[in-house]
């Protein structure tokens, strides 16, 4: 077929029109698609890539598990059998269930009326080169005996120091020296995304470690509560590293290999890993170890206000707002509630409807990073709270106390620290062999009062001006009553008789 010239001109028109419209619109779909052209700059939020401190490699764990694989131990547990009054009660579901499914109540918790003897496994965090291991509460609750193995599979007994229900932790030690142990990092460091790595024994296998990254902060899951009938402590880190029962109590490091949490908590439908797992901060662990080493017990502040919670839907935001007769804008900082009778804010002028949005020079965004802020600190300490009111920030200067009304334990933290040593629960074996409930037992006299007196190390104190106490809460509970003078009653493990020790605390 011949084609005219102006047939053959036509066509090319028609190619070239068509090649230069779809040209242009390749080009502007790949803008869209790409959000920028060759020229235009990356968005301030790629400021890492821009400035050049992207990673330039893949980041490598071997360093960091090397580290601190050795000062994760495996701990285990047995429960002796027990006879329990349960009656016609229907069986309940286990209230430990999200804690890995580790605890020690297993699926008698709410059963027949005798328990077998119960055997479970945990993990643990060695922090000092003389023994003293980190793990959960829910890990040791209950147990008559705990036996904790190193990764060289040297095993030893071990006895609890103390525990913390209300923030499921505890402390236990083995009597031992030269141990490898973590080194505390630092919680508030921690960034969204940065990589973790959780080091446990799961599944009663030998040391396991996972990698994952920080996928939330400061999360409120409400499952200590299920411990502990006191105000409890959550603001946990949020991971998607894999753990198992058995994780509970283990590490969460950084790739320095530093502690920066301790592994408790799973959100699961099954009690196995499904892809969330909670941390308690390391930040929160130290102040709680430190207390519980010192003292026996934890010293724990608190403010004495109710705050509004997470994910307030905007129904309740205006509910809030008429009510208080205040305007909130969430994410601003934490709305005051109401605020308690005989607490520590209302003696400082805090109001209900203010806002906090600082704690400290602490910027303040959720209810538990105050929680959080307000636990690493004792009764009696002064902080500086900023808040929102009527539009305008300002400072107040707040004395924290630890409970509402006159059961304020600033009294006996004070007294504690007047009396010196260190003082822990007796052990069970102790007590059975001497036919008592319990004791306190002096391990250390310290450089206080107590090493003035005419007590020696080792006395086992099983009253305090005629009040018995069976553990080391009760006898901060017996002193705090007191005018600074007390009958210390007691014996000596091994020794006949019974003694008194008169100690005055005010001189």
């Amino acid at each position: 077929m011949n084609l005219t010239l102006k047939q053959v001109l036509a066509i090319v028109g028609i190619s070239a029109t068509t090649t230069l419209l779809c040209f242009l619109g390749f080009t502007k779909w790949t803008k869209l698609n790409n959000n920028v052209d060759n020229n235009a700059k990356l968005p301030g939020n790629y400021a890492s890539f821009i400035n050049g401190n992207a990673p330039a490699s893949t980041v490598d764990f071997t360093p960091a598990a090397t580290a601190a694989s050795p000062a994760v131990v495996h701990i285990k547990t047995k429960t002796n059998a027990k006879k329990v009054d349960s009656g016609n009660q229907p069986r309940q579901k286990n209230p430990f269930f999200d804690f890995f499914g580790d605890d020690n109540f297993g699926d008698f918790f709410g059963g027949p009326r005798v328990i077998p003897e119960q055997r479970a496994s945990g993990s643990g965090v060695l922090i000092t080169a003389d023994g003293y291991i980190v793990t959960n509460n829910h890990v040791v609750n209950g147990a008559d005996e705990l036996t904790v193995t190193l990764t060289n599979k040297k095993t030893y007994k071990a006895k609890v120091i103390g525990a913390d229900p209300s923030s499921d932790l505890a402390v236990i030690k083995i009597e031992e020296s030269g141990l490898p142990y973590l080194v505390y990092g630092n919680s508030d460091d921690v960034k969204l995304g940065q990589w973790v790595l959780a080091i446990g024994y799961p599944l009663n296998l030998d040391v396991t470690i996972t990698a994952g990254i920080i996928s939330a902060k400061n999360r409120s899951i409400d499952i200590n509560a299920r411990q502990t009938d006191k105000p409890t402590v959550e603001s946990f880190l949020q991971t998607d590293a894999a753990v198992n029962q058995g994780n509970s109590g283990g590490a969460l490091v950084n790739t320095n290999g530093e502690l920066v949490g301790i592994n408790s908590a799973i959100m699961s439908p099954t009690g196995s890993y499904a892809g969330y797992s909670y941390a308690i901060p390391v930040n929160i662990v130290k102040k709680v170890v430190t207390d519980i080493v010192k003292f026996g017990t934890v010293q724990r502040a608190y403010l004495g206000v109710s705050m509004a919670q997470e994910e307030l839907s905007d129904e309740q935001i205006k509910k809030l707002e008429t009510d208080l007769n205040v305007k909130y804008k969430a994410g601003e900082g934490v709305l005051i509630t109401t605020v308690l009778d005989g607490g520590a804010a209302k003696a400082s002028g805090i109001k209900a409807g203010d806002v906090v949005t600082k704690f400290n020079n602490v910027p303040i965004k959720s209810a538990p990073e105050l929680q959080e802020q307000v636990s690493r600190f004792k009764p009696g300490d002064k902080v500086t709270i900023t808040l929102k009111r009527n539009g305008k920030e300002m400072p107040i200067e707040v004395v924290l106390k630890a409970k509402i009304g006159t059961n304020d334990l600033s009294k006996s933290s004070k007294m504690a620290e007047k009396l010196g040593g260190k003082l822990e629960t007796v052990d069970k074996s102790i007590a059975q062999k001497n036919d008592i409930e319990g004791g306190v037992i002096i391990k250390e006299l310290g450089a206080g009062v107590l090493s003035k007196s005419r007590i020696e190390k080792g006395f086992v104190i099983t009253s305090v001006n005629e009040e018995e106490v069976k553990n080391v809460e009760e006898f901060y509970e017996a002193i705090k009553k007191s005018n600074g003078t007390l009958k210390l009653s007691g014996f000596y493990p091994g020794y006949y008789g019974t003694y008194a020790f008169i100690i005055n605390l005010n001189d």
